[in-house]
């Protein structure tokens, strides 16, 4: 398995409040930008792989909508996540 408990829980705590605060919304985005990227190298071994593909779809628009809801709530918080993710937006 490529995200393994410790794994998350590092996420977590490098960018949400705490490691076992798994509810906000930087640690959210941060693991679903873990995720699309361990998805994107996938994706570039296994052209045909078009459930992953689909998966890969479906976590873009779920950090979307949790982005846009970041940016309306604080836009400190928003840039800050977006530099440090290495996010273009």
């Amino acid at each position: 398995m490529y995200l393994t408990k410790e794994k998350k829980a590092e996420i977590f705590a490098k960018h949400g409040k705490s490691a076992t605060d798994t509810g906000s919304t930087e640690g959210q985005i941060a693991l679903f930008t873990y995720r699309i990227n361990y998805l994107t190298g996938h994706l570039k071994n296994n052209r045909k792989d078009y459930n992953t593909e689909r998966s890969l779809v479906k976590l873009v628009g779920k950090r979307k909508s949790l982005l846009d809801y970041l940016i309306k709530t604080d836009v400190l918080r928003y840039r800050a996540i977006i530099k440090e993710l290495g996010i273009r937006k």
